[in-house]
């Protein structure tokens, strides 16, 4: 073979060879451009990234050095007492109450409470000491100190609180206060970075970083019957004593209020969670200027998402955009627009609605008398109506502040002189029943005569009434059983007025 035919066919081999090369790699780039090399995206994930978005190593300085100042350290006491419990007669008509035998054996038991005392933190909303916190950092606190992130303390009131958002409003008696800025938790974006700033376990002030992780999350944590949760999950490390604290932006800004952890031990575990800024606006507002949150209502049913499957299918619940309407209040406002069982509601105005704790959150932002849109999904085909919501008494009106006496529930009547004599005080007010308000919470039994609260007499359910409506936290009833020896108190829990509607906006 000639040296000029090698020389070909050697170069028609390299070609033919480079050839091959050139168009597997072509070939392999188009089958799989999900393939990354030298630091590229991959074409088919471009769009997936926000090219605004922030880049470089965060800087968390401004935004610590900005909130601090306005987040505050609350502790709280909780009166102990005595309480006693009157005990029915083992001995049926053998021995008769006023026996020597049943006195000693069957009459009324007592023990002691002692003063317990507790921690969180809390988070000033103007200059002149109004402050945001957690419902269960003050449910129930004879007492409440607050001090300020430059040691400065002061005594606290209770200007309102609802157990349905956890939230609740404390002041203090100051003026030019540092107060922190509110944002707006609809910006809130999953990967962003945020701080959680408070006083756990009893520490000066402290801040822990984290991302948030989710939105429109619940986790069951408030057992109020008309509960709203819609927390915004985080793992910026939060422990006890952190309720009530704030969570705030890169920017120092108020985008949630910190409420709780998911934990095994009750200390941090990777999650913690807090109630949105745009709820808390809302609440605290209403709390301020009514004393108690104004509630809207659609007036539909729906199911929990996490209803189970039977209970779903027993409902008729379909699978489809949105939430399920299970049923609709013949004098709801949502009747009124034309919604009927077995809607899909996919949106609260421009908010889209994919779970129940979305809905909650979105229908929590307005009031009585608040128009809104609704957009529904009927047989395949969207909607949209305006509606008017109502409150939980089917009307507009604005849902005024029931006293602590309305609360007690019961039947509680003014004794007569005759039964003052026999037992040898001066008036009170008899426990006749028991009904399901704030003294079922209490050991007191049916008969059970009030003579004072917190040592200051009662002789009638007026002297009742105007002692409990001026007090709060937790107070010492004192009184008699008709037929014992001896006076018997009961610690009875004040501010856990829940005046929401049903469980379904």
């Amino acid at each position: 073979m000639k040296l000029k035919n090698v020389f070909l066919i050697v170069a028609i081999s390299i070609a033919t060879s480079l050839l091959s090369v050139w168009g597997y790699g072509t070939w392999l780039r188009n089958q799989s451009v999900a393939l990354q090399s030298d630091g590229k995206v991959p074409v088919n994930y471009a769009g997936f990234f926000d090219k605004d978005a922030p880049t470089g190593i965060p800087d968390f300085t401004a935004a610590a050095t900005s909130a601090t100042p306005a987040v505050v350290h609350i502790k709280t006491k909780i009166k102990g007492t005595t309480v006693a419990s009157k005990q029915k007669n083992p001995f049926g008509d053998m021995f008769g109450e006023d026996d020597p035998f049943f006195q000693f054996f069957g009459g009324p038991r007592s023990y002691s409470i002692p003063d317990q005392q507790a921690s969180g933190s809390g988070v000033i909303m103007s200059q002149d000491g109004y402050i945001i916190t957690n419902n269960h950092v003050i449910d129930g606190a004879s007492d409440i100190n607050v001090t300020l992130s430059n040691r400065k303390s002061y005594k606290a009131t209770v200007i309102g609180a609802d157990p349905n958002t956890d939230l609740a409003v404390i002041k203090i008696d100051a003026t030019n206060l540092p107060y922190m800025m509110m944002g707006n938790s609809d910006d809130v974006k999953l990967g962003q970075w945020v701080l959680a700033v408070g006083y756990p376990l009893n520490l000066d002030v402290t801040v822990t970083a984290g991302i948030i992780s989710a939105k429109a999350r619940s986790i069951g944590i408030n057992k109020s019957d008309r509960a709203i949760e819609s927390f915004i999950q985080t793992d910026a490390a939060v422990n006890p004593g952190n309720s009530g604290g704030a969570l705030i932006n890169t920017e120092g800004e108020l985008i949630g209020i910190n409420s709780a952890i998911a934990s095994p031990t009750g200390s941090y575990a990777g999650y913690s969670y807090a109630i949105p800024v745009n709820i808390v606006k809302k609440a605290v507002n209403d709390l301020i200027k009514f004393g108690v949150v104004q509630r809207g209502y659609i007036g539909i049913n729906y199911l929990p998402d996490d209803a189970p499957e039977e209970q779903k299918k027993q409902e008729g619940v379909k699978d489809g955009p949105g939430i399920f309407v299970t049923g609709v209040a013949t004098d709801g406002a949502a009747k009124a627009a034309g919604i009927q069982k077995g809607d899909f509601v996919t949106k609260i105005n421009d908010a889209e609605i994919n779970s129940s704790s979305e809905l909650q959150e979105q229908v929590a932002r307005y009031k009585p008398g608040d128009k809104i849109t609704i957009t529904y999904v009927r047989n395949g085909k969207e909607n949209t109506a305006s509606l008017t919501l109502k409150n939980k008494s089917g009307n507009y009106d604005v849902v005024k502040t029931e006293t602590t006496f309305d609360n007690l529930g019961g039947q509680l009547v003014t004794i007569d002189k005759e039964t003052a004599r026999k037992n040898d005080i001066t008036g009170g007010v008899q426990v006749k029943q028991l009904g399901n308000g704030l003294l079922k919470n209490t050991r007191i039994q049916e008969g059970f005569i009030i003579t004072s609260v917190d040592g200051q007499d009662v002789n009638s359910t007026e002297d009742l009434k105007n002692v409990l409506n001026n007090s709060n936290g937790t107070v010492r009833l004192e009184g008699v059983y008709p037929g014992y020896d001896g006076t018997y108190g009961y610690p009875l829990t004040l501010n856990s007025n829940d005046n929401g509607g049903n469980n379904n906006p």
